[in-house]
């Protein structure tokens, strides 16, 4: 029984505006750090082509490659700002792209730490292949902040 692991990093920043949850984006190719399974592919499995993955919020899409006991990691780093409070949370289907409702878990709200702003998580689920999965991040600063870098993980444990 093989275990099927996706690691995913960026540390292109990205711009996110206050109060609303942005999907992280990944690069492909030879910038991704792991993804023997192919579930992170640019060509979509229903056929949509992420042509920049900078623009395109498919690009923070994991496809999961097996049905299984999903383990969800995520590293987050914010630039200092004026937060009061920075969010984060995994989703299931954030698109809206299959016939399962949007389905968050494991949302966390925190305040900010003293110097740079940086957390992990990990948090457990059932995944199926056709539902994809994102990592989503929020914050309440009065203007827009940068996501310096960011990692997405997932191992499937077959079940």
């Amino acid at each position: 029984m093989t275990v099927r692991v996706c690691s995913l990093i960026t540390n292109g920043a990205q711009l996110i505006a206050p109060e609303a949850y942005t999907v992280v984006r990944f690069p492909f190719g030879r910038a991704e750090s792991y993804d023997r399974y192919n579930m992170h592919p640019a060509t979509q499995p229903d056929g949509h082509v992420v042509t920049d993955p900078k623009k395109d919020d498919r690009a923070g899409l994991i496809w999961p490659a097996a049905d299984g006991w999903g383990t969800l990691t995520a590293m987050i780093q914010w630039e200092a700002g004026r937060y009061t409070e920075l969010r984060d949370q995994f989703v299931r289907d954030p698109l809206g792209l299959t016939d399962k409702p949007v389905d968050t878990t494991a949302t966390d709200h925190r305040p900010p730490s003293p110097g740079m702003q940086c957390f992990t998580k990990q948090h457990e689920i059932f995944v199926h292949p056709g539902v994809p999965l994102a990592l989503r991040v929020s914050h309440n600063d009065r203007t827009p902040r940068r996501l310096v870098l960011a990692e997405f993980k997932l191992a499937i444990h077959p079940t």
